[in-house]
């Protein structure tokens, strides 16, 4: 399990926010701007899920599958316009459906699973 590389380790939680695993990125929980408005929370994940990427070398192109996190699932009408935004055409498959979070300002969180071409 050598070629197997975590970031972001977190003890408390026991968790590793990003996985590397042979050609694909595992990345979770990106949230961001908590407290803020929907579109904050959205724009605010994305950011997150850029940086989180970056560990591993990659950009959002290279995102093949997302699992978008909703607290009030009546907000997916908000995505297609950010997903155009930060996607440029290059779209993963992606699923969307709400949750209960942790905390109540949370309204929004992606996961994201990315290729790493060799």
């Amino acid at each position: 399990m050598d070629n197997i590389k975590r970031y972001e380790i977190d003890e408390f939680w026991a968790d590793s926010t990003v996985i590397e695993a042979g050609d694909y990125v595992f990345v979770g929980y990106c949230m961001g701007n908590e407290g803020k408005p929907i579109e904050d929370q959205i724009c605010g994940a994305f950011s997150v899920l850029e940086s989180r990427l970056a560990m591993a070398g990659l950009e959002l192109d290279s995102v093949v599958k997302m699992d978008c996190l909703f607290k009030n699932i009546s907000d997916l009408h908000l995505l297609p316009d950010i997903l155009k935004k930060y996607f440029k055409g290059k779209f993963p498959a992606r699923k969307a459906y709400t949750t209960d979070f942790v905390r109540d300002g949370i309204l929004f969180q992606i996961d994201a699973i990315a290729f790493k071409d060799r």
